[in-house]
């Protein structure tokens, strides 16, 4: 793994999902943003994981996420069932179709921060209560990089809430609905520039099997997806997405401060982020659950980067 000293903070859920695609069907995998986030991320640099699971969580998992450099002190296992999501997917495999949630112990998740965590750089909040989110915001420190990721059900049952916590945040990572339905707008460009005044400097608009689009203050840059041949499983490949550009952001040294110290260098390191986040979505989507990350040697990883790059270089 390509790894520093440097470390993330995350914040977010661990669940079981069980989950209905054209290609099968499975019940009560490993799932969960946070899990997504941190098993990608740790591919650039340690990760340190706050969350709650029950005591129906499986401990092989989580002394697995210990053998990646990823922090499981921060996860409490507290008496209950843990999060339980249930979806599926049609032929276009698009949007998930929410079918049940159990929100279980997850539903009083309230995150206590440890001093170590507290004194963390680099916070990626996933889409959790935007309240939580200003929560753990307020427990650390001084971060020079905060991330946060959000969902449909938080813009349009919190967001004042939100708004709240992106005025903290350096950037915005959500996909293209999100980010019209957070904007008010109907055109993805219009939107960025409206969310870039709520605070985030930096927006991220993820767009399945069309890549993502990166807006900051000076321009536009937009990746593609490594084309996938059989698409299995989308859930999680945003959060993976993320993981891979924090993951990558941080292991670069990146700060926020490189932006005002050397605006064209974080501007590259920026687009780096981005690819190596399409690169890891690309795994992502090959299998269930996180079954293909938990196997994905770091050789495959740098030759399918290697080989995206190749593929939009003029």
């Amino acid at each position: 793994m390509v790894q520093t000293s440097h470390s993330i903070l995350t914040v977010g859920s661990l669940a079981f999902d069980s989950i209905q695609t054209p290609s099968g069907k499975v019940d009560s995998v490993l799932g969960g943003s946070v899990n997504y986030f941190s098993i990608a991320a740790s591919f650039y640099t340690p990760v340190e994981v706050v969350g709650v699971v029950g005591q129906d969580f499986p401990e092989a998992h989580l002394e697995w996420l210990a053998s990646r450099k990823i922090g499981v002190s921060g996860i409490q296992r507290v008496p209950g069932k843990t999060f339980h999501w249930v979806g599926s997917y049609d032929h276009q495999m698009c949007e998930a179709k929410t079918l049940s949630t159990a929100l279980n112990v997850f539903e009083h998740f309230d995150p206590q921060l440890s001093e170590v965590h507290r004194q963390s750089s680099t916070l990626f909040l996933g889409n959790i209560d935007p309240e939580l989110q200003t929560r753990v915001l307020d427990q650390v420190s001084s971060p020079t990089l905060v991330a946060c990721d959000s969902m449909n059900f938080w813009i349009t049952g919190k967001p004042d809430q939100l708004k709240n916590t992106l005025k903290r945040v350096d950037i915005l990572s959500i996909n293209q609905a999100e980010a019209l339905l957070l904007s008010e707008q109907t055109h993805i460009l219009a939107a960025a520039e409206v969310i870039q005044k709520m605070g985030p400097s930096v927006v991220i608009i993820k767009r399945g099997e069309y890549g993502a689009m990166l807006f900051t203050r000076k321009r536009l840059f937009i990746a593609p997806a490594y084309p996938v041949a059989h698409v299995v499983d989308p859930t999680g490949a945003g959060d993976s997405f993320a993981g891979a550009l924090m993951g990558f952001l941080t292991g670069a040294q990146a700060h926020r401060d490189l932006s005002e110290s050397n605006p064209e260098k974080w501007e590259e390191l920026l687009r780096k982020a981005v690819v190596s986040g399409c690169v890891m979505a690309s795994f992502t989507v090959e299998d269930f659950s996180f079954r293909r990350l938990m196997k994905l040697q770091i050789s495959e990883l740098m030759a399918r980067q290697k080989e995206l790059i190749r593929m939009i270089s003029l």
